[in-house]
C-alpha cells in the first residue's frame, strides 16, 4: 500500500511540474495514455530515487557541505533528468528539456511531494 501511495504522490507531483513548465512534457494521445505514462514515469522516478540517489548523495556530501545544502537541488534535478533518459530508453513519452527546467521541476516535485505527504496518513507499524 505504501508503494502505491508513493507512486501516486510522485505522479501528482510530476503532473504539477509538467503543467507549470513547458520544458517538461508528458506524451500520450489520450488522457488515459497520459495517465499511464505518468504512472510509469512515477515508478521509474521512485526506482531512481531509491537506488541511484542515495549513492549520489553519499558521494556528494562534500558538495552539500560546501554549498550549504544547495547541491540538494542539483542532485534532484539530475535524478529527474535520469528519469527522463530512462523513460526515453524504454519508449515512454516523457521529456525534460534542459538543466534549469529540471532544477525548477525538481523543486516543484519536492515541494508537492512534501505537501502531499503531510496530508496522507502515516502507515501503521504494528508489526
Amino acid at each position: 500500500m505504501r508503494i502505491l501511495l508513493t507512486v501516486l504522490t510522485a505522479a501528482i507531483a510530476l503532473s504539477l511540474a509538467a503543467w507549470m513548465f513547458d520544458g517538461i512534457s508528458i506524451g500520450g494521445a489520450t488522457r488515459n495514455d497520459q495517465l499511464v505514462t505518468l504512472l510509469v514515469v512515477a515508478a521509474i522516478f521512485g526506482v531512481v530515487n531509491a537506488i541511484v540517489r542515495p549513492i549520489v548523495a553519499l558521494l556528494s556530501i562534500p558538495l552539500y557541505i560546501l554549498t550549504l545544502g544547495l547541491f540538494f537541488f542539483v542532485v534532484n534535478a539530475l535524478m529527474l533528468m535520469l528519469t527522463s533518459w530512462i523513460a526515453d530508453q524504454l519508449g515512454v513519452p516523457f521529456q525534460v528539456d534542459g538543466f534549469w527546467t529540471a532544477v525548477f521541476g525538481a523543486v516543484v516535485i519536492t515541494l508537492a511531494s512534501a505537501l502531499i505527504g503531510l496530508v496522507l496518513p502515516e502507515p501503521r507499524r504494528d508489526r
